[in-house]
């Protein structure tokens, strides 16, 4: 599948990360390797050393260099993937081909995942292609498996690591597989993670007006629980040229979590003391995947891969402490509640080779999934409500890369999507028959250049499953899907200058218009709940440059994005809005390197992130939405002595200087409730955490 894996890379990717190839090959990714987890983004070209010693152990540890890229939220609940400001319910995101998408409630993020599970993460910056759904791009993560950690000749393997950071968590991992016999093979995977309550950078938690909070000490509370992490995946190669795998994955994260998981310990201070109720509540979120992939080569011309997959996932919480309240809404709502996601689908993605005349490579496939969402609650009144809602999605490919000769390549493509849902909002069925176009050219193995325009398709989502599963959404049936397209410009360059072993450098220039944008909370005299308001453009770019020489690897890049709805004229009040997660300007710095003669490797990273005005945006706060910006290095150190095979010895300080901020992709700002008041919303982001690893590969 090597061969299917390189196209669909190159097909669905911007120029940026395409890198050059000898005249006979096609052009591929490069990949990024973090402990035997590769990392491959459209934006940028890294070097395979570029983010290698970070030991992530958080989502945002592997994305956050990419440009174009963020992961919003502190608390292991609100992972939240953003893309050019487009949150990961605009984005297609899946684990060993298994869509993760599940809007379950709107205080945390839509997928968790552990990053120390991954094999790869391969990252689709924009829709480019009808390859993909999504109307910001798509994420694919793949999990690690037998066949690839054993070493040559090795039957039988084992891998142990242990993390400790002082602010404040620590892991330990196990994994054991094998290779049974010529066919079979089969991995075993787990992951522990104790959290305990970080510390914020400066040590103090402040309110909107940089003052300390009484009663504070500047730890975060509601962050203290344990995720752990299970993997099991056999593995049956068929004959050479098929494989058929199939895996299940447990994850779950429980602990006594604040209510509210994506906004500060401010917010959840004046809530808690302003109505008396606790601070935390017992929480446990589950996922269970069960998938099924199957690979072919049929012939020397045609490969198919395949998953076929459930996934549920399921958020339950104790609120029994409502019933403590002073306001009397809240003690009626007092309970267990309960939430279910379950995700059901098949994939297929097929590729011919035809090398008649003109070269054509032709990528085709199918994509469906069922999105069921249901809600349980017993209140402490002993009333009690179920609920549930569900969608299909679906839609058929087809592209076709056209090699002309002479370094041009010519990329059309067709998509049929097709939405069905019944929910509280809607129930209807929406279609469209959607086009792409791409050319390409390469002149003399260092330039690159690719011009493309991908039109988009979303129809309405379900409504959250944690809030009753939409069924107190105000009906809509006139909503519309939304629709749209993504236009790039791209270029990249590579060539040995100035005696360096190799010199790189890329620029994306792009603009998505999302027309009928649906927002979740548009308001009129006679209407509240999701509605069409105007056209959401979001444009900007990412550059990137870097430099390797001897064993030296540096790399600049920059990202910006900026969005503004044009509104309908019944929505007048939202017109010039952004997005809320909107990223804005953001630089990354990185250099590694290597002394091989005590096989020690050296890492920094910066990252500096401009502030955003105060500007109306849409579901962001009331009444302060400046964002601040900040500025935040990381150092690590591994050590993998040739004396010791297998052996990994990792030491850093993330947030080495101590910077108080929150992610641009996080809540921010300052908001007012009728009930609570004024709420500082700033999702505070860990301080200063020296961290160590010691890992053996046996």
């Amino acid at each position: 599948m090597k061969h299917l894996t390189i196209y669909v890379g190159v097909a669905t990717a911007a120029m940026g990360t395409i890198a050059f190839a000898d005249e006979a090959e096609t052009p591929t990714l490069e990949p990024v390797t973090v402990w035997a987890t590769e990392v491959r983004a459209s934006s940028v070209d890294m070097d395979e050393e570029a983010i290698a010693i970070k030991q992530a152990d958080h989502i945002s540890d592997l994305l956050r260099p990419i440009p174009g890229v963020d992961v919003g939220g502190s608390h292991s609940l609100n992972q939240r993937i953003t893309i050019r400001s487009m949150d990961d319910k605009d984005l297609r995101i899946y684990i060993d081909g298994a869509n993760q998408n599940t809007y379950m409630y709107h205080h945390m993020g839509n997928l968790q995942i552990n990053a120390n599970i991954l094999k790869s993460v391969d990252i689709e910056v924009g829709n480019n292609s009808v390859v993909n759904g999504g109307l910001g791009g798509t994420v694919r993560f793949e999990t690690k498996e037998a066949k690839e950690l054993l070493k040559p000749g090795q039957q039988v393997g084992a891998f142990g690591q242990y993390t400790y950071n002082d602010n404040a968590s620590q892991s330990t991992v196990l994994s054991a597989y094998a290779q049974l016999n010529d066919q079979f093979d089969v991995l075993a995977y787990y992951n522990l993670i104790n959290r305990d309550n970080f510390e914020v950078g400066g040590g103090e938690i402040k309110d909107a007006d940089g003052n300390k909070i009484p009663g504070t000490d500047g730890t975060v509370r509601g962050l203290e629980g344990d995720l752990d992490d299970a993997l099991l995946k056999f593995g049956w190669d068929i004959s050479a040229t098929q494989r058929l795998s199939l895996s299940y994955e447990a994850y779950s994260d429980e602990g006594d979590y604040s209510y509210r998981p994506d906004m500060g310990l401010a917010t959840d201070i004046a809530i808690a003391d302003g109505t008396n109720t606790p601070l935390t509540y017992p929480t446990e979120f589950t996922r269970d995947t069960l998938t099924l992939n199957h690979e072919v080569e049929l012939g020397n011309q045609t490969w198919v891969k395949t998953a076929l997959y459930q996934n549920t996932s399921e958020f339950w919480r104790d609120e029994t402490g409502l019933s403590q309240a002073l306001q009397p809404f809240l003690r009626a709502a007092a309970g267990i509640k309960e939430a279910t996601a379950e995700n059901t689908g098949l994939n297929i993605l097929a590729e011919t080779v035809l090398t008649a005349g003109v070269d054509h490579e032709l990528t085709y496939g199918i994509d469906t999934i069922r999105y069921k969402t249901d809600y349980e609650e017993t209140l402490v009144s002993g009333s009690s409500l179920q609920a549930g809602e569900e969608a299909t999605d679906g839609a058929l490919f087809l592209q076709d890369r056209i090699s002309l000769g002479g370094g041009v390549a010519l990329i059309p493509g067709i998509r049929y999507a097709y939405y069905d849902i019944d929910s509280h909002v809607v129930d209807d069925s929406y279609d469209d028959l959607l086009g792409a176009f791409a050319a390409e050219l390469e002149l003399d193995n260092r330039w690159l250049f690719r011009v493309s325009t991908t039109q988009l398709f979303k129809g309405p989502e379900l409504g959250e499953a944690y809030i009753r599963a939409g069924s107190g959404d105000t009906p809509n049936q006139s909503i519309k899907a939304e629709t749209g397209t993504n236009n790039e410009f791209s270029l990249a360059f590579q060539d040995r200058l100035l005696n360096l072993d190799r010199f790189h450098a890329g620029f994306t220039l792009f603009q998505t218009t999302i027309d009928d944008y649906i927002y979740d909370y548009a308001e009129t005299a006679t209407f509240e709940g999701k509605d069409n308001v105007g056209t959401m453009e979001i444009e900007g770019y990412e550059a990137y440059a870097g430099l390797e020489v001897g064993g030296l690897s540096v790399l600049l890049s920059y990202a910006s994005a900026e969005s503004d709805l044009d509104a309908d004229d019944e929505y007048a009040d939202l017109d010039g809005a952004r997005i809320d997660r909107e990223q804005g300007d953001s630089v990354s710095l990185l250099f590694d390197y290597f002394v091989a003669s005590i096989d020690l490797s050296l890492h920094w990273d910066v990252q500096w992130v401009d502030d955003l005005d105060d500007d109306i945006d849409l579901d962001g706060a009331g009444n302060d939405r400046f964002k601040e910006g900040y500025t935040v290095h990381n150092i690590s150190a591994r050590w993998t002595p040739a004396a010791v095979d297998g052996l990994a010895l990792t030491v850093g300080v993330d947030n080495l200087f101590d910077e108080y901020y929150a992610s641009q992709s996080s809540r921010t700002g300052v908001t007012g409730h009728p009930v609570f008041g004024d709420l500082f919303l700033l999702d505070y982001e860990p301080g200063r955490n020296v961290k160590a690893t010691i890992a053996y590969q046996f």
